[in-house]
């Protein structure tokens, strides 16, 4: 029977401080379901949340704008806030107080733990309550138990039992909270939690408008021709609308690299053996065991580990995240240059400033913000793939402190994407400067000129066309004779004849009405 959760979290704060304003408003936190699978193990889901940033008066906003550390967490709050409920401490541990709860339902239904009879449908409600209703004040107390225990995870299961000492059922097997389990058995999941969570409600969508909205430019600017450069000269023309398309499919295709990435977790306890659990149940399969529990929280199960899980699929995940934000790099480079020659403009908003001293002035700044802020995701996101792996011997604790740093990567990143889709929606094709600039460069007409003679014989094609051309200036009139001037069949000089550096774009235009076609969204 499913057991389905009909109240959302909820958690009001100012960033950085931790200030409560009415907790019992505003801030979502995940729905967390869990439905029978074609396999009749439980999988959990976590619906897609809406988080309401809000806090009561301007001025308490101000002031934590202004204390805060990181930008993220300030200047910027409000275009990454969504990543809050899943990435942030309130986050990690929710989820921790997820996989608790949900382990002590696993071990009442394994018939050899006699000692966890199976739950009544009213204890199991009341324990899904715990996780559904998981609030800021629940939170709090962690806190202050941590406070006392200086640990965070014991912390967790000493406010499950609080909350349940009070349960007649339950209180008889307190005890059986965090059994066998060492703090990263936890962890782990938890982080799996947070980051499936992330990927799929925030970062994934955000990278799916931006996608579409590169495959916009590509199919609205198809049939708009532009001079290429290559090496920063002139070279064959293109269509602007193919150019985006480019972007747009190397973009998607790290998109779903990303996505068809496994999220794994271990759940064997100290060393990775089950030596506590073999102690106390000799008889169990524990691996298995483990399976199913960690694939029923929608992870995929990690047999091989230590007493960590070894985060080889966080350095892959972060690694594609990398990778997805360098091709972007690309794109706000290109799109920079482009504003740069004129080839677009931007629809400016009354009473923004571009230059506190030249008037005239207006920047590709959200270009720019988004180039600065993948820099910075990158360099978060190298250490994390480059550290996460390397851990001495069984165990060392460096992954601890660096794990708490993941939603800072994944903030920037976002915060880039929302600037380049912002700059998106800002810029305006000029196609008089792009038809200026065709108009003054005939003599990229040289390489198909040149290749049409070599289909018909004509001795030399290459470089009579480099004489031509080569460091000398060419015009409409001057390539039209060197065309008539050739041993060429009526047909071939005729088409020759009506080329111009506006219709010369090979299937660039198809390439780009196409681009949906190849998208991997």
């Amino acid at each position: 029977m499913a057991l389905t959760s009909n109240k959302v979290p909820s958690l009001r704060l100012i960033p950085t401080t931790g200030t409560l304003l009415n907790p019992s408003k505003s801030l979502s936190l995940p729905r967390v379901s869990f439905s029978l699978s074609s396999a009749a193990s439980l999988k959990l889901t976590t619906s897609r949340k809406v988080i309401a940033m809000a806090v009561e008066g301007s001025r308490d906003l101000e002031m934590s704008n202004l204390t805060a550390l990181s930008p993220l967490d300030g200047r910027y709050w409000g275009k990454v806030k969504d990543l809050a409920s899943s990435m942030s401490e309130f986050g990690l541990i929710y989820f921790r107080v997820l996989v608790e709860i949900k382990w002590l339902i696993k071990l009442s239904k394994i018939p050899e733990v006699s000692e966890v009879p199976s739950f009544s449908k009213e204890a199991e409600v009341y324990l899904q309550g715990i996780i559904d209703g998981f609030s800021v004040d629940d939170a709090l107390e962690v806190k202050k138990i941590e406070r006392v225990t200086n640990h965070d995870v014991k912390a967790v299961e000493y406010f499950l039992k609080q909350k349940c000492e009070s349960h007649p059922e339950i209180a008889k097997v307190l005890e059986f909270f965090h059994f066998a389990c060492t703090s990263e058995d936890i962890n782990n999941l938890s982080h799996g939690l947070m980051l499936q969570e992330a990927l799929s409600s925030v970062i994934l969508p955000a990278m799916d408008e931006l996608i579409k909205s590169i495959s916009l430019m590509a199919k609205e600017f198809a049939y708009v021709p532009m001079l290429s450069r290559t090496h920063g000269q002139p070279a064959s023309p293109t269509t602007l609308g193919k150019e985006m398309a480019i972007f747009a499919v190397r973009l998607s295709e790290e998109r779903r690299y990303l996505s068809e990435t496994k999220i794994k977790g271990k759940f064997a306890g100290a060393v990775g053996n089950y030596n506590a659990h073999i102690s106390a149940y000799p008889n169990i399969d524990w691996p298995h065991v483990a399976e199913e529990f960690v694939t029923s929280l929608g992870l995929t199960f990690n047999p091989y580990v230590t007493q960590i899980e070894p985060h080889d699929y966080m350095a892959r995940l972060f690694n594609t995240i990398s990778q997805f934000n360098n091709i972007l790099i690309d794109f706000d480079r290109d799109i920079w240059s482009y504003i740069s020659l004129g080839y677009f403009k931007q629809i400016t908003k009354a009473g923004e400033i571009g230059s506190s001293t030249m008037p005239h002035k207006v920047n590709p700044i959200d270009f720019e913000n988004s180039e600065g802020n993948l820099g910075k995701a990158n360099a978060e996101l190298t250490f994390l793939s480059m550290k996460l792996p390397i851990s001495r011997m069984q165990r060392d604790l460096t992954d601890s402190t660096v794990l708490r740093n993941m939603g800072g990567a994944l903030g920037h990143s976002l915060l880039a994407y929302k600037s380049a889709i912002q700059g998106i929606r800002k810029l305006q094709v000029n196609e008089a400067r792009l038809k200026e600039d065709l108009d003054q460069t005939w003599e990229v007409l040289a390489e198909p000129i040149q290749t049409v003679m070599r289909r018909y014989g004509v001795p030399e094609p290459y470089e009579k066309l480099k004489e031509l051309t080569r460091g000398r200036a060419v015009n409409e009139e001057s390539i039209r004779e060197f065309i008539k001037g050739l041993d060429l069949p009526a047909e071939a000089k005729s088409q020759l004849l009506k080329l111009t550096p506006h219709t010369y774009v090979g299937a660039a235009a198809a390439l780009a009405l196409a681009v949906d076609e190849a998208l991997h969204l």
